[in-house]
């Protein structure tokens, strides 16, 4: 184990929070505050009370900034974190909040993807009319 390392009680490398920040993008203040907020169970600490994320905590967070990144709020995500939290009897709850969640990414994907479609005929109409006005301008 490298200096500055706590180990855990089953023997993971812990992380610190500087390490975790630079894994996942995130700064310390987020993921102070997603403890906070609930979104993460309170980390281990060090016996100077510094923070220390085993492999499962980051593997949690990564799975967060996926249901961010596909626009879950903030709110659904304490959500699911709460259920998750509560154990397995709230198994089918988290699958039916994962499954709406889904249903509306579905949807904004097919919305993305209209989108596309009509930015590709205005370029490919802009394509058309500069090539035009080149073959006009050809001596």
């Amino acid at each position: 184990m490298s200096s500055g390392q706590a180990a855990l009680p089953d023997r993971e490398p812990a992380l610190t929070i500087t390490q975790v920040a630079e894994r996942t993008g995130l700064s310390p203040d987020t993921l102070r505050y997603y403890e906070k907020a609930g979104l993460i169970e309170r980390v281990g600490r060090t016996t100077g009370n510094q923070r220390r994320y085993a492999a499962a905590d980051l593997a949690w967070l990564e799975f967060l900034l996926r249901l961010r990144a596909t626009g879950m709020s903030i709110a659904g995500m304490q959500r699911y974190a709460a259920l998750r939290a509560a154990g397995d009897t709230t198994v089918a709850e988290r699958l039916a909040l994962l499954r709406a969640h889904r249903a509306e990414l579905a949807d904004r994907i097919r919305t993305l993807r209209r989108n596309a479609s009509a930015l590709d005929t205005k370029i490919q109409t802009y394509e058309a009319l500069l090539a035009a006005d080149e073959e006009d301008d050809a001596p």
